[in-house]
């Protein structure tokens, strides 16, 4: 059988909108020697930490081989070192396998982006077009995000009132939040007079640049026991890709989240989405991503979403209690950083957002053009 993976600690860097002050490495160090100080633990191939893991992107860090300066900072030098990109919460699920198989006792995953350096994100998430067809139009995340929105919108009734209030919210939570300092409270009237970015989507209704890192350290069951008394323990995962031409697909199906979500509940012997979590981490890059990522995860019933926001969700789990992606965390990040909010949750040192009594944990992370890429980690205390 294979054995269980915990999270014994985690560790992030304040998620700033222009950090001109610390080079990738020196983010990087911050979280390790802050995941250092939390448990004693060193580099080893046995009872030790025996695989590193990078999560970083080429473009958004203008060099190829993003992960090459970051070996010495991982304790990698001359040792097994690993490079995930797109979306960090593969690593989670790459570093937990490593341990499952026996291939080691322990890993460190050290994420970091610093997407302010890109000029635009735009112009970046550009070349993960096609080069002949669709690169050459124009087309990026935020304008795919926008054919997705419109159909959305379309279909279920959201109104942008609705759309308002998710960021209001999100804004909220985040104020309670040290990590996301630069993500001041709004109102509606804010939110709905802010500049459009591209049809639906207003500046407010999307998540805004930033720059930083998110680490933290996987364990198998025995040796995580003894490393803290807060493990918190990986329960399940699902992945799942859409087709990579937007008009080979239905963009309001949820097709691959919904495909990730049914993987992982299996995995974690989850019947029923809606009762099972304490805490649910959404990676919402735009407003509208909020009710559409929440029907494909079974949270709320599609069509109902609308009823959600309207309620605050009174009777349901902690969503977002972070702020989630509204409040600025960089694109390959959104879902370590979620995964990451997650397990501080479990181990109830979320501090002035901590949720009480929180047990079980959903961290949803999402990469590709109209959610093409998705990926559910399932996290619990026990």
């Amino acid at each position: 059988m294979a054995r269980r993976v915990a999270i014994c600690a985690v560790s992030q860097t304040k998620f700033v909108r222009n950090n001109t002050t610390q080079r990738f490495q020196e983010m990087e160090l911050d979280v390790l020697e802050s995941l250092r100080e939390q448990v004693d633990i060193g580099f080893a191939d046995e009872g030790g930490i025996g695989m590193s893991i990078n999560v970083s992107n080429d473009v958004f860090d203008a060099r190829t081989i993003s992960d090459a300066p970051m070996t010495d900072v991982l304790g990698a030098h001359m040792g097994c070192e690993e490079k995930v990109d797109q979306d960090g919460a593969q690593a989670i699920i790459y570093g937990a396998s490593a341990i499952m198989s026996g291939h080691c006792d322990a890993v460190l995953i050290i994420g970091h982006c610093r997407e302010s350096q890109g000029q635009s994100r735009n112009m970046c998430t550009n070349l993960t077009f096609d080069p002949f067809f669709t690169r050459p139009v124009g087309l990026d995340y935020c304008s795919a995000a926008g054919f997705q929105a419109q159909a959305y919108l379309s279909k279920s009734g959201i109104t942008e009132e609705q759309l308002a209030k998710i960021v209001v919210k999100s804004r909220e939570n985040a104020s309670k939040n040290p990590y996301t300092p630069e993500a001041p409270r709004v109102t509606v009237e804010d939110v709905m007079s802010s500049p459009m970015l591209c049809d639906p989507i207003r500046e407010l209704h999307a998540y805004p640049v930033s720059d930083g890192a998110v680490g933290m350290i996987l364990a198998a069951e025995d040796l995580a026991v003894k490393l803290t008394d807060t493990p918190v323990f990986f329960n399940g995962h699902g992945n799942n890709m859409d087709s990579f031409y937007l008009g080979d697909r239905d963009l309001t199906s949820n097709f691959a989240l919904k495909g990730a979500a049914e993987r992982a509940y299996k995995r974690a012997g989850i019947t029923d989405p809606k009762t099972a979590f304490d805490i649910v981490e959404i990676s919402d890059q735009y407003a509208y991503q909020y009710p559409m990522w929440l029907e494909g995860l079974g949270i709320c019933d599609e069509g109902k979403a609308g009823e959600l926001i309207d309620s605050d969700n009174a009777n349901g789990p902690a969503i977002n209690a972070s702020g989630g992606m509204l409040a600025g965390n960089p694109l390959n990040l959104g879902g370590f950083v979620r995964a990451a909010e997650g397990a501080m949750q479990l181990m109830g040192k979320a501090g002035d957002r901590q949720v009480k009594g929180a047990k079980t944990a959903l961290a949803h992370g999402v990469v590709g053009p109209a959610g093409q890429f998705h990926t559910v980690v399932i996290l619990g205390s026990d």
